[in-house]
């Protein structure tokens, strides 16, 4: 089992992995990308399971990534975590093929709850 988190932030990347070791996934291989650009090369070389991104990145935002995902034919899990959950951000990420939008502040059970259908 391989997770792919992306974000811009290294101190953000850190918090969800450790967050995703809290919720019991220690045992899955963490992959890093800094923007949308970086998950996209990574999506293609490192074949991950699921796809954790942030929305708001320089260079290709989150959503950008997920569109150029599904463009691609590329059909990887790919979940938001981020600083906002609109209503209308949860329907632009569902439209795109988001499986869940998680909001920060965010605990161990959050990510456990959302992770363990699409996981299963």
């Amino acid at each position: 089992m391989k997770i792919l988190v992306t974000d811009d932030s290294r101190v953000m990347r850190q918090i969800v992995v450790r967050t995703l070791r809290q919720a019991g996934y220690d045992d899955v291989d963490i992959v890093e990308a800094e923007d949308g650009v970086e998950c996209l090369a990574k999506v293609a070389s490192d074949a991950p399971d699921l796809v954790l991104s942030d929305w708001n990145m320089p260079n290709m935002t989150g959503i950008e990534c997920l569109r150029a995902l599904r463009a691609q034919g590329s059909s990887v899990p790919f979940g938001f975590v981020t600083s906002e959950g609109s209503p209308e951000m949860r329907e632009q990420a569902s439209q795109a093929g988001a499986l869940f939008l998680i909001a920060k502040p965010f605990t161990a059970d959050t990510f456990r709850d959302e992770l363990d259908t699409v996981l299963a």
